[in-house]
């Protein structure tokens, strides 16, 4: 019989409904029944495309013996981590502060007060290499509660003063709240040049996770100081990664990190953020250098999320799984991506499979497990022809489709459609792809129609069309704000800026401290047993640092003089991180960068159907200046500040490039207006 999880809408929780364990969805009910009954809560946090996290539910959840211990002594809660982010960032700070790490599954033992007093990941279902199994941790956790409540209950208030303590903003208002300067990023630059593989590319060893956020930076470094160190890390990293077995060499897209420094077996979930991040970090690198490597990785990647991700409501789904049908009814990871020779001479024939197996870097010995190998791309440029190797690769997707396809989990959180709103905006701009842009409005479109109310809050996610019950966190008001301002500057539509607006304004109302840092949950949200806030990167850019990335560009598309200073107020903590821990405040840095740039604001004005307007838009939007808006309008237009009092120059269209709204003399010529964007 399904449990409470059946009544959910996320499809991480669903995968859940039928187990034996008596599931509770977060919620005050769950806790009032602990209390109830007296006994404490077994949390379980996390995400549908997480393979350990299938591997316990199975192991697990799925057992009858272990439900009817968590069912008898424990009010077990289940969460989505991609749905209550800010449930996850409070435990897991616990977790981390507990053991020295985290994951998931993340598992957290808690009182009906939801204070935390014991901590883990993944627990086998055995003792198995020095881990207790995880019957042994509820009997243990069972036998604490009922022999030693009071001491129970004085580690968890230990916790969550020590938690509470742990205040960002009281740490930072001793501090410098002013913004970095060139000596902070440079500095930043040194500490990264410490951590790069010049060998394999990347930061740090295994498992590497690709950097997109340090990439922006990276560029925006180039393109405002020429610095040639900063270019060749980010050259080096991206086609590393591109070539590597993170990309997948025959669909396009990244998988979410590789568990070697070589980049060459994945971790073989594909996220949407993920992927709108590098999308969009490839067409930057295309933008900056021509590359044809980068233009190539920056089309399939963007043609990847609107073939396998989109939605029929026009959204992108948050993500495809790692596991899949190996043919045999067992679920394997990688399944579906990875190749044997043989597998190869059967599609391809024993000439085609030769040169399939060269350029691909099939083994006999493989590089992943049982004999098959994950597809990379060796630097065979040149040494083979291309049309041959185009033939090998259409065979191959073919056969692959063929192949039982992973799960997708199809909910729409709203942040990371931001970043993909970003992402096909620009990649569609940048090659003429206009059903990448149409893509892009499509996805704007749904989360103003389901996703905002008429307050203008947003719902952090949505399925099948239906707003999830939760309140959007920092992350979801900036990321889409970034989004719709990037949108803008691609279609001219300046209602995309004033939504954006909208956001940004709740963001400071609801989301900032009197000194200027910033919350992840809004002042009325759910009160937990602390307000997360942290402006480190993970996977995404933190929300603090997105904010202030969104708060900059409005603020130079409008001249609006508080949303300016807030976002210089946010970005002292870059200050205080970026020399430290610049893997980790990629994104902080990067928008530092636009503003010490100023950022430049180009106002594009002339008829929206003369050529001329066109090449003078499309310079702008190929200008390198770090964070550089562009606002495009007809002569007249004042739905966008910037555009304001803009006449065109002897009947012909133009481009005034400002800082501050004051502006150069406006140029009409689409070359001089590139060499305006430089540094």
């Amino acid at each position: 019989m399904p449990n409470r999880l059946a009544h959910e809408t996320s499809p991480y929780l669903l995968q859940h409904a039928d187990n034996p364990v008596d599931w509770w969805p977060w919620c005050p009910e769950a806790f009032e029944e602990a209390r109830r009954r007296g006994v404490p809560v077994m949390l379980s946090v996390g995400y549908s495309s997480c393979h350990w996290c299938h591997v316990m539910a199975h192991e697990s959840f799925a057992d009858e013996a272990t439900a009817v211990l968590l069912n008898e002594h424990f009010v077990s809660v289940k969460v989505d981590r991609e749905e209550r982010p800010d449930v996850d960032a409070v435990y897991m700070e616990a977790v981390q502060a507990a053991t020295g790490q985290g994951g998931w599954p993340m598992t957290v033992f808690l009182t009906p007060d939801a204070e935390p007093f014991y901590f883990g990941t993944y627990f086998p279902p055995a003792p198995r290499h020095g881990l207790p199994s995880f019957p042994q941790v509820l009997q243990g956790v069972r036998g604490a509660w009922a022999d030693r409540r009071d001491e129970v209950g004085e580690v968890a208030g230990r916790i969550v003063a020590d938690l509470s303590g742990r205040s960002l903003s009281a740490s930072l208002a001793k501090g410098d709240h002013a913004p970095p300067g060139p000596e902070d990023l440079a500095a930043a630059l040194l500490a990264l040049t410490r951590d790069f593989d010049a060998v394999h590319g990347g930061f740090g060893g295994a498992p590497k996770f690709p950097p997109s956020m340090v990439l922006e930076f990276l560029l925006r470094h180039h393109a405002r100081t020429e610095s040639e160190a900063a270019l060749q890390m980010a050259q080096a990293t991206a086609e590393a990664m591109a070539r590597g077995g993170i990309y997948d060499q025959l669909g396009g897209g990244f998988a979410r990190y590789a568990v070697d420094a070589t980049w060459t077996v994945p971790h073989f979930e594909k996220m949407l953020y993920d992927n709108a991040l590098l999308c969009r970090a490839y067409a930057h690198l295309w933008r900056a250098t021509g590359s044809d490597l980068a233009r190539r990785v920056a089309v399939e990647t963007a043609e990847f999320m609107v073939r396998e991700l989109r939605t029929e409501q026009g959204g992108f789904a948050s993500a495809l799984d790692a596991d899949s049908d190996d043919g045999t009814g067992k679920h394997v990871e990688g399944a579906y991506y990875v190749w044997t020779p043989e597998q190869l001479r059967e599609v391809l024939g024993e000439r085609d499979a030769g040169l399939a197996a060269h350029y691909f870097g099939v083994t006999e010995e493989g590089t992943f497990e049982e004999g098959a190998s994950v597809l990379q791309l060796p630097d065979t440029d040149g040494l083979v022809d291309a049309d041959r190797i185009e033939s090998v690769k259409e065979r191959l997707r073919a056969a692959r489709d063929r192949r039982p396809r992973p799960g997708r989990d199809d909910k729409v959180v709203a942040a990371w459609n931001g970043l993909a709103v970003a992402a096909l905006a620009e990649t569609g701009a940048y090659f003429d792809r206009p059903d990448f842009v149409q893509a892009a409005t499509d996805a704007a479109d749904l989360l103003v129609r389901v996703h905002m109310d008429w307050q203008a809050r947003l719902h952090r996610t949505s399925r099948d069309g239906v707003a999830g019950a939760n309140s959007g966190v920092l992350e979801d008001y900036a990321d889409v704000a970034e989004g719709f301002l990037a949108l803008a500057s691609v279609t001219g539509e300046g209602v995309w800026a004033e939504f954006a607006g909208l956001f940004l304004d709740t963001v400071l109302v609801h989301f900032s401290a009197e000194d200027g840092t910033l919350y992840d949950t809004a002042d009325d949200a759910e009160q937990l047993i602390r307000r997360p806030q942290d402006p480190t990167d993970n996977a995404t850019p933190s929300g603090w640092t997105a904010a202030a990335g969104a708060l900059l560009s409005y603020a130079a598309l409008t001249g609006s003089g508080p949303h300016r200073d807030a976002a210089e107020r946010a970005l002292g903590v870059v200050k205080a991180l970026g020399g430290r821990a610049p893997r980790f405040i990629g994104w902080g840095l990067a928008v530092t960068e636009a503003a010490l740039d100023g950022p430049r604001e180009i106002a594009v004005v002339g008829p929206g159907g003369d050529p001329a307007t066109r090449a003078l838009h499309r310079a702008a939007l190929l200008g390198t200046a770090p964070g550089a808006v562009v606002a495009l309008g007809e002569p007249g237009t004042e739905e966008v500040p910037l555009l304001k009092d803009r006449p065109l120059v002897d009947g012909r269209p133009a481009a005034y490039v400002c800082r501050r709204f004051t502006c150069e003399r406006p140029v009409t010529g689409p070359e001089e207006l590139g060499e305006r964007l430089r540094p």
